[in-house]
């Protein structure tokens, strides 16, 4: 009796918490749909949640590789000018644990882990933490123990689960569950590289899609929170601090103009090949689950001649900025890099190629303002050049225009470097777009059956089905029945067009009420007034789709049929497009932050 009674406290005080719980979750929902400020306060907990996150993963990332490669703490591994050879090892046994890692994850059977991008293009924001966490783990592996990979992948992943996390607890709507993942990834970021400003614009740019009133002071107040907590902490996992200050005139602008058209194609010759690797390493079914323990293989050799491409390449780029290298030099690291990042993404490590492209532009900088000045005679400051570089590059492989301006500047202080870094993304942003038509995220989308091109919501689109909107109750008459039984059961008005079937129940065409009382049909069969026998609509068919059947049959109503020809509605081009609209300024609203 005593230890039951002494249990019923317990359990009343559980149902407090929950239900205090509960009402603090109601509470909170409330009050962000109806103010601003609520928003922004949930969004700087998002923040600060995500720059936690961060400086774990760093410091994780960071203690794999002093343990498997024998550095300090204080060192970078990309830095090191030798490592034993025995210590490449870890490489294939970074691949190894992948692999296994993969496998115990995959028994289940689960769908592919959803990126930010894809999660605000297509499902309203929706991401899961248990995916956020495996491909934390997956990263962890693969940089920790050497491959050519970025951390930004986890980073931007596990702040933007956690932000989705947070968002859907509240029952946020889609608009606001958004931009709180484009919070949760951008702070991640902003941390990572102690720079607010890029974080907040890689939100808005990247993730998001957009930058309205709407989302500016949620973004922006995750980012801040997440650099203040990672200062605080004094744990900068990626920061880079260059003072510059150079005197560019307008000619260096034009000069930068041709950089981002280097960027551009060297960024999608980068991507295509990652992209040609993954496909052709793929081929081999049996053993493709196995690729990250020979891509492992492949990468020792390539460190061997090249110790500088391992892992993200931050202390290579902190290095090589302002060591004394010929043109030689330059075109060897850079190939080398570029060639450790196609093996490591192509062969199935996890990762990104943030910093990976951050490092190779600024390779590719310096190597153009030493060509010019050899081959040319014409004199650019080589670490203006690395500088412009880094930021057109990243843009061309990544995207972000502004993103890459506002790193080089939170990166540099120096305005007039900005403009010319934001000169030679744009250039190198609009030639990827019009010559290619995808940043890394998405071509990487595109390989596995999706269309989109940016994070802009068009997941409302694809709920826009004709299925979705068709009329079940659709009139329906056999085709052999005479037209006054017809007239009988569809008087004037009753309905514009009754789907006709044929003895086995299957759509036969369609016949207009209207042309069963003209002169001209008053006697004979339904079969008489058909039109439209050969035109229909599936239940998947996207609205991009129903509206051009209706453009192509010039039919006011179609069916709709399942795979046997079964009747399942009818839907009305004016019925689709009411509906289109009617999403479309909804969709517009939330982008505009209107009611």
């Amino acid at each position: 009796m005593a230890s039951r009674a002494a249990g019923i406290p317990a359990r009343l005080t559980r149902s407090r918490v929950r239900r205090w719980a509960l009402e603090s979750l109601a509470f909170l929902r409330g009050e962000i749909r109806a103010s601003e400020l609520w928003m922004v306060v949930v969004s700087a907990g998002v923040g600060a949640a995500a720059g936690v996150a961060t400086i774990a993963i760093g410091m994780a990332a960071h203690g794999l590789q002093e343990t498997f490669y024998g550095i300090d703490f204080d060192e970078r591994l990309s830095a090191q000018t030798h490592i034993a050879p025995w210590r490449m090892l870890s490489l294939p046994l970074g691949g190894a644990l992948l692999v296994l890692a993969t496998w115990l994850w995959t028994r289940g059977k689960r769908a592919a882990p959803i990126d930010p991008v894809e999660a605000n293009a297509l499902r309203g924001g929706r991401m899961s933490l248990r995916d956020g966490l495996f491909v934390t783990l997956q990263t962890l592996l693969s940089n920790g123990l050497g491959a050519s990979v970025g951390l930004e992948a986890a980073y931007a992943q596990l702040g933007g689960a956690l932000a989705s996390l947070t968002g859907r607890s509240l029952n946020l709507r889609r608009s606001d569950l958004r931009t709180f993942v484009g919070a949760g990834a951008g702070a991640a970021i902003g941390a990572a590289f102690n720079a607010p400003l890029t974080g907040a614009f890689y939100g808005f740019e990247i993730i998001i899609g957009s930058y309205t009133i709407a989302n500016v002071a949620p973004v922006a107040a995750a980012s801040l929170t997440a650099v203040l907590i990672t200062r605080l902490a004094q744990f900068e996992p990626m920061v880079i601090r260059i003072p510059a200050a150079v005197d560019l005139s307008v000619s260096h602008y034009l000069l930068f103009s041709g950089l981002g058209l280097a960027s551009a194609a060297f960024g999608i010759a980068v991507m295509r090949a990652v992209g040609w690797t993954e496909l052709t390493t793929g081929r081999f079914t049996a053993g493709r689950p196995f690729r990250p323990i020979a891509g492992g293989a492949l990468l020792a050799f390539v460190a061997l001649a090249a110790p500088q491409t391992l892992s993200a390449g931050h202390g290579a780029m902190h290095l090589d900025l302002t060591a004394d290298l010929g043109l030689a030099a330059l075109a060897f690291l850079l190939v080398s890099k570029a060639l450790a990042s196609i093996v490591s993404l192509g062969f199935g490590f996890r990762g990104g190629l943030f910093f990976a492209s951050l490092y190779m532009g600024s390779l590719l900088g310096r190597l153009y303002a030493d060509a010019l000045a050899r081959f040319a005679h014409i004199t650019i400051d080589p670490l203006a050049a690395a500088l412009v570089g880094m930021g057109a590059l990243a843009v061309a492989i990544v995207g972000g225009p502004l993103t890459m301006s506002f790193l080089v500047l939170e990166t540099t202080g120096d305005f007039g470097l900005t403009a010319a870094t934001l000169t030679a993304s744009i250039v190198a942003s609009v030639v990827v777009r019009e010559t290619f038509g995808y940043s890394f995220s998405t071509w990487r989308l595109h390989l596995r059956g999706e269309t989109i091109r940016s994070a802009h919501d068009v997941g409302w689109l694809r709920t826009l089905t004709a299925g979705r909107m068709m009329r079940q109750d659709a009139p329906t008459i056999a085709r052999d029945a005479g037209l006054e039984e017809f007239r009988r059961r569809f008087p004037l008005g009753s309905a514009p067009s009754v789907v006709a079937l044929d003895d086995a129940g299957r759509y036969s065409g369609l016949a207009p009420t209207a042309a069963a009382y003209t002169p001209a049909h008053e006697e004979g069969t339904v079969a008489d007034l058909l039109i439209h026998e050969s035109d229909w609509l599936a239940p998947e068919m996207s609205i991009k789709e129903i509206m051009s059947s209706f453009d192509r049959t010039g039919a006011d109503a179609l069916p709709v049929l399942d795979p046997s020809g079964q009747i399942l509605g009818l839907l009305s081009e004016a019925h689709a497009a009411r509906r289109y609209a009617e999403e479309l300024e909804k969709n517009r609203r939330d982008l505009v932050g209107g009611e």
